[in-house]
């Protein structure tokens, strides 16, 4: 449902479609991805009905590596994503066919009664979320903001050899921007079971 991010679940016990959704703000593109994922993860496991985790970094994974500033771009083909030394994100505009037949795959499943959990980072703020929303309309989606102390994220950053340094204070607040979110867990200090717990009262209760 990319750390100062955005997690998605569509579909739930709501109504036939299911949703649960998080916008992760607590690393940088991919540096606590972990943590998200690791939420994700567990939130899946103590939930009754099956659910599944999808995560950004699975289409990315699934797509050629010159295409997502992973190896050394085609001279014909320019990449979709790419980064900048200080971590900032780089979209090229036909990114957004590639994410809107992503999601329209997500929603699909969660139309068909499938629980859905999505690790998301909306790197537009507001205008990433009203365009997912879009997406996933007729759904039920629980719109789940995950926070983080920037300098907290930094360091957990660091920690981390395959990270851009820089990534997790650049998307720290600003993936949050305009975001409307049904609830808000900060992983500060808070624990992965804690977080998990949290996110599964707010699905209960709906």
């Amino acid at each position: 449902m990319p750390p100062d991010r955005a997690e998605q679940i569509p579909g739930s016990r709501l109504d036939p479609g299911r949703g649960y959704s998080v916008d992760r703000g607590d690393a940088g593109d991919r540096p606590e991805r972990r943590v998200e994922l690791s939420i994700a993860r567990r939130l899946r496991d103590i939930l009754d009905a099956p659910w599944v985790t999808l995560s950004v970094d699975e289409l990315l994974d699934a797509l050629p590596p010159s295409l997502v500033g992973e190896a050394p771009p085609r001279p014909d083909r320019p990449p979709l994503i790419s980064f900048d030394a200080d971590g900032s994100v780089l979209l090229d505009p036909a990114w957004r066919l590639v994410e809107s037949a992503w999601y329209e795959g997500v929603a699909s499943m969660a139309r068909a009664g499938l629980g859905v959990i999505v690790d998301e980072v909306l790197l537009g703020g507001g205008a990433s979320q009203e365009r997912l929303a879009t997406l996933l309309e007729g759904l039920g989606v629980l719109w789940v903001g995950v926070r983080c102390d920037p300098t907290v994220a930094a360091t957990r950053e660091t920690a981390r050899a395959d990270r851009i340094v820089g990534m997790a204070v650049s998307q720290a607040t600003r993936v949050h921007e305009g975001v409307r979110y049904d609830t808000v867990i900060d992983t500060t200090t808070a624990t992965i079971e804690e977080s998990a717990r949290a996110v599964l009262a707010c699905v209960t209760q709906r």
